[in-house]
């Protein structure tokens, strides 16, 4: 069923821990799905498993891809830090800096910070707003130029489900002169030779294992009036994932495609030690994991915002508090860890519909943890 393709010996329970997520008897049970670590940069331990489709009975490959959904928020957020390490970008400088209409109607001081840290009022669209619409790069950054926050910038946070990527990724093209897809593929999936698309080439169309939708009756159904704008224009569809346009498309908040272990290999060039490896110094890594917001989100619950990625809010990440990641819609996430260097990665098909802290993340994390550090005892975890 599962595939070692590398190992250190030290890794038993979380080898275990994988295999047993394809034995459950719940929404939980995976059937195709992939995790890889790294420690100090260097791959420890990388496990396939399953089917990448049903119907056609084709096994998980190492390079199998699937749609990431936020879990691409993260590498967006990466690319960010790479530009503000270079002096293109400043978390402290408002958006109008470098995207001169998004001024309009009260956002003139909004802070890339506030932007990246989901406190922008940003989290939704005013106008009817279809799939369709979802396709079209200009149309989306245009409305949101032009769109009145939904509610006060810098009041609370709100996460920014879809919008995220459009907002990051127009800076970044306003910035370099680059597509965020052209700028993650030269300055980040190409020097490290990890497998990750923004717009999924036509070639790697076989690569793709087929998303499972999660279970409609489990899915939260209770928000807020300021998260709600969230999921309601237009209503997200999980099956999008599977058709042609939505994959080729450049949504970069929810439809990267990647491997586990090109997702823990680009975490693992954040907290590297090696200059020459590294994707941006270590004050910026600082400047990426400062907590922005006060430690709530209207729609995720308690969490730390640093500038587009999680902080390690409740122990999400393990036992460390400096660590740092993302997940995804369905159970996908990535993260670091620096003060234990080490980095992971887990996709899956089938979708979870836990909204903070799908059981088999937090099962491989803490099999990780008890493998490396003898003794760990996530209930004495320091983190907050």
């Amino acid at each position: 069923m599962i595939r070692v393709l590398t190992s250190s010996p030290e890794f038993q329970r979380v080898t275990q821990t994988f295999a047993e997520h394809f034995n459950r008897d719940d929404e939980f049970q995976d059937v195709g799905a992939s995790f890889s670590v790294y420690q100090h940069g260097v791959k420890r331990l990388e496990l396939i498993g399953g089917l990448q489709q049903d119907n056609a009975d084709i096994p998980w490959q190492p390079q199998t891809l699937t749609n990431v959904w936020s879990t691409s928020k993260g590498i967006i957020a990466i690319a960010i830090a790479q530009l503000v390490d270079s002096g293109e970008l400043n978390y402290q400088l408002p958006v109008r800096h470098w995207w001169p209409e998004f001024a309009a109607n009260g956002k003139a001081e909004i802070t890339l910070a506030q932007l990246l840290s989901h406190q922008a009022g940003l989290n939704g669209f005013k106008e009817p707003t279809s799939p369709d619409d979802l396709y079209d790069w200009s149309l989306i950054t245009q409305r949101l130029a032009q769109q009145a926050p939904l509610w006060s910038p810098g009041s609370t946070a709100s996460y920014h489900g879809m919008t995220f990527g459009w907002l990051a990724g127009e800076i970044i093209r306003r910035s370099t002169g680059l597509m965020p897809a052209d700028y993650i593929r030269t300055q980040i999936a190409e020097p490290l030779a990890a497998d990750l698309h923004i717009g999924l080439p036509v070639p790697r169309k076989p690569n793709v294992a087929l998303i499972i939708p999660p279970e409609p009756d489990k899915q939260p159904i209770y928000l807020n009036d300021i998260a709600r704008h969230t999921i309601q224009n237009p209503v997200p569809d999980a099956l999008l994932a599977n058709c042609d346009a939505w994959q080729q498309a450049q949504i970069p908040a929810v439809n990267i495609h990647a491997t586990a272990d090109a997702l823990a290999k680009v975490y693992a060039a954040t907290i590297s030690n090696d200059r020459k490896k590294a994707l941006f110094r270590k004050s910026t890594l600082q400047q990426m994991t400062t907590a922005y917001n006060a430690g709530k989100d209207e729609m995720l619950g308690d969490r730390y915002w640093g500038a587009g990625v999680a902080l390690n809010s409740n122990g999400l990440y393990g036992p460390n508090r400096g660590a740092f990641g993302h997940s995804g819609w369905g159970g996908s996430f990535a993260c670091a860890d620096p003060q234990s260097g080490i980095s992971m990665a887990y996709i899956t098909r089938r979708m979870g519909s836990a909204l903070n802290g799908d059981p088999r993340a937090q099962n491989l994390i803490k099999a990780v943890y008890e493998d490396i550090m003898p003794g760990f005892n996530p209930s004495h975890s320091p983190v907050k």
